[in-house]
């Protein structure tokens, strides 16, 4: 079926992998995710395209039991034990300057005097790419064979006071359990519109 597009398009099992079968989870088994696995995450995100490639995105991995209790801490009760239980979860953070790294990750012009001055400017763009940037980690840690369980259920201004208190410029955006996920943690699939339902062609 694919096929019938592109001869490079993914095979119907990595589709279902990336999208068709991948589930957001609330429950995780008891098996580890390395340190290795993360970083080979990031080497993927990195690729995919931002703006100027700004590169916003700031990612703490949280992974120890103490790192876990200060981030349940800050989360809504419904998602508290989803972070203890999690073998890792990502703060999917950015950084309100990243203008300043500019010079180096787009050299062809002088793109960080886009975003001197005011900071508004700069939030939208770094809260628009980082969310990018956020999406494209959860694509690559499905492609990777992991699973994804993102949420939104936390209080910001205190995992920034608790994860950002060193680095006052960055903001956390959402947070994003990674692991194997329990298949009996999740209900079945919500319903997914047709294309006619919320797209036109014009």
């Amino acid at each position: 079926m694919t096929k019938q597009f592109h001869d490079h398009v993914l095979s119907d099992a990595a589709l279902d992998q990336l999208f068709n079968e991948a589930r957001s989870y609330n429950g995780w088994l008891d098996k580890d995710v390395s340190d290795e696995q993360l970083r080979a995450i990031y080497d993927l995100l990195k690729m995919a395209p931002t703006s100027a490639n700004m590169q916003p995105v700031r990612l703490v991995w949280v992974k120890s039991d103490e790192a876990k209790a200060r981030l349940a801490d800050c989360a809504s009760d419904g998602n508290k034990d989803k972070i203890k239980a999690a073998p890792v979860t990502a703060i999917v953070g950015y950084d309100i300057d990243f203008h300043e790294e500019l010079p180096w990750l787009f050299p062809h012009t002088d793109a960080k005097s886009w975003f001197d001055g005011e900071e508004s400017g700069r939030k939208e763009g770094a809260f628009r790419n980082s969310s990018l940037q956020g999406a494209y980690l959860m694509l690559a840690a499905r492609a990777l064979g992991l699973d994804c369980g993102p949420m939104s259920g936390f209080d910001n201004a205190a995992v920034d006071k608790a994860f950002f208190a060193d680095e006052p410029r960055h903001r956390s955006n959402f947070i994003c359990g990674i692991g194997y996920g329990d298949p009996s943690s999740i209900f079945e699939r919500s319903p997914r519109p047709d294309f006619d339902r919320f797209n036109r062609i014009v």
